[in-house]
């Protein structure tokens, strides 16, 4: 016995988009903006931009799970462009490299006051000292 059902057999519920009171509830819900970086311990990080691992600038680990992490910086990185993140690891440094998928200016007041930017990094290697 299978604990997966086969698509044919799930529940489907069927959803009355012009319902009156689901419009009232969406249209509450238009200008929500969900930011949940508030939930992870923020780290210091520096950022390695490209292949060649020229400049180092400074940013901010501000969420990471799995193969995804998500940095604040104060400058702005192109959408594909590949990064390294170098962050502290007792008395060195761990490295993580990744590439950019996702990134936007931020939404909070500090951000727009600081020029803040979010990106999302998917991870493909990690390692340390």
């Amino acid at each position: 016995m299978t604990c997966h059902k086969p698509l044919s057999k799930l529940p489907t519920n069927r959803v009355d988009w012009s319902n009156p009171h689901l419009e009232s509830l969406l249209q509450k819900t238009e200008g929500w903006q969900l930011d949940n970086r508030g939930c992870y311990p923020a780290e210091d990080v520096e950022i390695h931009i490209g292949w060649g691992g020229g400049d180092t600038r400074r940013a901010m680990l501000v969420w990471e799970r799995d193969q995804v992490m998500v940095i604040e910086s104060a400058f702005q990185i192109r959408h594909g462009e590949h990064v390294r993140v170098d962050r502290p690891f007792g008395d060195s440094y761990q490295a993580v490299w990744g590439v950019v998928v996702e990134g936007r200016p931020g939404n909070r007041e500090q951000d727009l006051v600081n020029g803040i930017h979010v990106y999302w990094l998917k991870v493909h290697f990690s390692g340390q000292p």
